[in-house]
């Protein structure tokens, strides 16, 4: 959990994984988490910056264990491990217990 942690503990990490995390939200019911994939140079273009930060970016998340990766030709596409997302609700969901 601590890694998990450390790696939304950046900015930018947290905005990435935020917005994959409601991607898959939005779409749960219909869709496997495998249809909720995200070019990374999508978030280059959005965050402004550059794609080799970005990719540093994702690298930190999914060894963190907080998404997934697959390269398609030269795309690499992310989505968000849905066991961790649990994780990481149960524990901020307990009131100090």
């Amino acid at each position: 959990m601590a890694r998990m942690f450390k790696a939304l503990s950046n900015p930018h990490r947290l905005r990435i994984y935020r917005e994959l995390a409601a991607c898959a939200d939005r779409h749960e019911a219909h869709r496997s988490s495998e249809e909720f994939q995200n070019c990374q140079c999508d978030f280059a273009q959005r965050l402004d910056l550059a794609p080799s930060t970005v990719c540093h970016h994702f690298k930190e998340l999914r060894e963190a264990g907080l998404v997934h990766m697959q390269r398609e030709g030269k795309d690499v596409l992310f989505w968000v491990d849905r066991a961790a997302a649990r994780q990481l609700r149960d524990l901020l969901a307990r009131n100090g217990d």
